[in-house]
């Protein structure tokens, strides 16, 4: 596969250097590198499409570097930013870039005997021992002040998104950037750079660097920073980022945020965040186009990601996880579920909150629901919902409203779920 060409039906190139595409089909083995700062212990799906091209990279034959910037993490980036990150300590560094690697290595090959796999590598190995000294003369020496002044990155910080300006160690960051590049240059033959829109200043500047140390022509192509159609930030939902880390966020959560996407994001996502070939990813949007309300993308781009990050058994206990709440599902499926996940799954129904103590003596499901937990309006319209079969505890038919509910019943020690006909669920929190 020709990578530039891949990345362009993909819709992922935002910029490329003049001469990219050349290098590429002239030099086999030329090595292209990512930059993550390692800012937090898992990625997120902002870090994706980044992610994505290295893995498009290697697929394509090419060596892909991830480098983890253990030493750039403890300064900050202003791209993009309109404040200064915290500084991180070398402890949290070291366990931040353990779990990232960990999560980098379901998109790329870092065990293969072949000359492409992919090399995980960390420039606070090589920043460690470089006193300012050394790099003032050494590196510094070549880039002029006028020159990193005029990056946009710096030049919003400086008129005014910024409450406090820009600190001279952000106003660093593009020359240490840059001299990552030059290191792996040197060390590697890394002759690209990849990053997000974001960075094509600080990825321009270490091209600059390259040219003026050591004469070598190196290149840069960014991909665009993904949004939703009505323009809003990808990747952010009202509790925060979707996350990487199952910890942090659910397989079930992640898997329903793909799946909810609207349709002309899922047109683009699908293409971004996956690996399926063009004619497939053709055929499925004019399957798609022909019955919208089916959902084919959504349902196929939330596997295809929710495989490719957690796992297949993943994908699949979320779709059954979704059936308990959408669909038929039996009390079986309903204690297959972890504690996070029930609450995820049951986010946006009623809550109540009653002593555990009422379950530890026993009590009746008619009084649970009417006395403790205002489920039902009355006993007598619980009774004649029941008697019609419309009650469930648990996924059970509820036979007898006079039913005792003991600690036996708690999901978890700690939940009972009832459900009133089909789609009506309550949560009772045993506490």
């Amino acid at each position: 596969m020709n990578f530039v060409k891949e990345l362009e039906w993909r819709g992922m190139i935002h910029q490329m250097m003049p001469g990219t595409e050349e290098l590429l089909e002239k030099e086999k083995n030329v090595a292209a590198y990512l930059g993550i700062d390692p800012t937090a212990d898992s990625l997120h799906i902002g870090h994706l499409c980044g992610v994505m091209m290295l893995r498009h990279y290697q697929r394509c034959g090419g060596k892909p570097f991830a480098l983890i910037g253990g030493a750039t993490g403890m300064i900050g980036d202003p791209s993009g930013k309109s404040q200064e990150r915290n500084l991180l300590d070398e402890e949290t560094l070291a366990h931040n870039v353990k779990c990232i690697k960990a999560q980098l290595s379901k998109f790329l090959d870092f065990d293969s005997d072949e000359p492409n796999r992919a090399e995980l590598v960390n420039n606070y190995d090589w920043m460690k021992d470089f006193t300012f000294l050394a790099f003032a003369r050494d590196v510094g020496k070549h880039i002029t002040v006028n020159y990193m002044m005029a990056k946009e990155s710096v030049q919003k910080r400086l008129n005014g998104e910024a409450r406090d300006g820009l600190s001279f160690t952000e106003f660093t960051y593009q020359l240490l950037q840059g001299y990552d590049f030059y290191y792996l240059c040197e060390h590697h033959n890394c002759r690209l750079q990849l990053g997000g829109a974001d960075q094509w200043g600080n990825i321009t500047t270490g091209s600059e660097l390259i040219r003026r140390m050591s004469g070598k022509e190196c290149f840069a192509l960014t991909c665009p920073l993904v949004t939703k159609a009505d323009g809003r930030k990808f990747g952010k939902t009202e509790k925060g980022n979707i996350w990487l880390d199952r910890n942090r966020t659910t397989p079930y959560a992640f898997y329903q945020f793909w799946l909810n996407v609207a349709d002309e994001d899922a047109k683009r996502f699908i293409k971004i965040f996956t690996s399926l070939p063009k004619d497939e990813i053709d055929a499925l949007i004019a399957e798609h186009d022909q019955d919208p309300g089916q959902r084919v993308l959504q349902k196929r781009l939330a596997k295809e990601v929710t495989i490719m990050v957690h796992s297949e058994e993943d994908y699949e206990t979320a779709v059954e996880a979704s059936n308990i709440l959408f669909g038929k599902a039996t009390k079986e499926a309903l204690l297959k579920l972890d504690e996070q996940t029930l609450l995820d799954v049951f986010d946006g129904v009623p809550h109540y909150e009653v002593d555990k103590s009422l379950f530890e003596a026993g009590v009746k499901a008619i009084e649970l629901t009417t006395d403790n937990a205002p489920i039902f309006p009355s006993k007598g319209e619980m009774r004649k919902l029941t008697q019609g079969g419309g009650v469930s505890i648990n996924k059970e038919k509820l036979a007898d409203p006079n039913q005792v509910l003991t600690t036996a019943d708690l999901l978890d020690d700690k939940y009972l779920l009832v459900q009133q006909g089909k789609k009506k669920y309550f949560l009772v929190i045993a506490k």
